[in-house]
C-alpha cells in the first residue's frame, strides 16, 4: 500500500441522533466530522479509505520479470522453460503468460492496493475511458479494450507526453454503515465538547473517584482509554475492536525483490 498521509475528504456521517442545538453552524460541523475523520483513520489501522489520490509512473506487468533476457520474445505463448529463482526451480514461458483464469494472456498492472477507485489514466496525451480497463482484485488494473500496457515508458519525459503511462488512483477499504455510525458519533462528541462542557470532549476531568454526602463516585481514567487506543465513547470503541482489534497503527505490507514496484510521483 502507498504511504498515506491524512484523508483528504471527510468520512460522510449522520447526525440524526445527535441532538445539536439549532446555532450549530455548518462550518462547526464540518471542522469536527473532518477530524474525527482523521482520528478514526488513524485509530483503525489506516486502511480505510478513501485516501488522498496517488499516482504512479507503472510499466506492464511481464510473467518473466525474473528474466529480463527473455523479455524480447514477448508474444503468443510458447514453450515452457525452467529457471531458477530465489534457490527453487520453476517453469516460465518464452514467449507470455496466462493467467489461472484466463485462456489467453493478460495485459494488466499490478498497483499497490487495495485499490479503492481509479482517478484517471492517462496514457501519453490522452486520457482514457473508464470503460478501457478495470481492477480486479485489490489491485490488478486490466486493460478491456482490446489495447495492452506499455511494456516500459520514458520516466524522464512529464506525464502527458509521448511514451509515458500515469495512474491517479486512491487506496483503502470502503466505508460501510459501522465506520459512518462510528464516525458520526465521535463528530457528534467532539462538536458538544465546542460549547458549555457538559458533554462531550470537555467533559473529562481528571478525576477518578468522588466522595460527597456519603455517596461514593468513581470513573474511569480517560488516559487509560485513550493509551489504549479507544475514545471511550461506546459506539465508536466497539466498531474499533472489530476493524482493529490488535490495535496496529498501519496496514501490514510484503515487500518481494522480485517484483518492481510503481515509480510514485510526488
Amino acid at each position: 500500500m502507498p504511504l498515506q498521509t491524512d484523508v483528504c475528504d471527510p468520512w460522510p456521517i449522520d447526525l440524526t441522533c445527535c441532538d445539536l442545538s439549532d446555532d450549530t453552524s455548518p462550518e462547526t460541523i464540518e471542522r469536527w466530522q473532518k477530524v474525527a475523520s482523521i482520528l478514526l483513520f488513524r485509530l483503525s489501522g489506516r486502511r480505510l479509505g478513501p485516501s488522498c489520490p496517488v499516482t504512479v509512473r507503472p510499466c506492464r506487468r511481464q510473467c518473466l520479470e525474473a528474466l529480463p533476457w527473455l523479455t524480447p520474445y514477448w508474444g503468443a505463448v510458447g514453450p515452457w522453460i525452467p529457471y531458477l529463482s530465489d534457490g527453487v526451480w520453476r517453469n516460465a514461458s518464452v514467449c507470455g503468460c496466462r493467467g489461472d483464469c484466463s485462456c489467453e494472456e493478460l495485459c494488466e498492472i499490478r498497483l499497490d492496493g487495495p485499490v479503492y477507485d481509479i482517478v484517471s489514466v492517462q496514457e501519453g496525451p490522452e486520457t482514457l475511458p473508464d470503460t478501457a480497463y478495470r481492477v480486479d482484485g485489490s489491485g490488478t488494473l486490466l486493460r478491456t479494450d482490446g489495447e495492452c500496457w506499455p511494456d516500459c515508458q520514458d520516466m524522464a519525459a512529464a506525464e502527458g507526453e509521448e511514451d509515458t503511462l500515469t495512474v491517479t488512483y486512491r487506496t483503502g477499504l470502503p466505508l460501510d454503515e459501522a465506520a459512518v455510525a462510528a464516525v458520526s458519533a465521535l463528530t457528534c462528541h467532539l462538536i458538544k465538547g465546542c460549547g458549555t462542557g457538559a458533554c462531550g470532549c470537555k467533559a473529562n476531568r481528571n478525576l477518578t473517584r468522588l466522595n460527597r454526602q456519603g455517596t461514593e463516585y468513581e470513573f474511569a481514567d480517560p488516559t487509560l482509554v485513550y493509551s489504549e487506543g479507544r475514545t471511550g465513547i461506546p459506539d465508536v470503541d466497539l466498531w474499533l475492536v472489530t476493524v482493529n482489534p490488535h490495535r496496529l497503527a498501519s496496514p501490514s505490507r510484503v515487500y518481494s525483490p522480485d517484483f518492481p514496484r510503481p515509480r510514485l510521483v510526488r
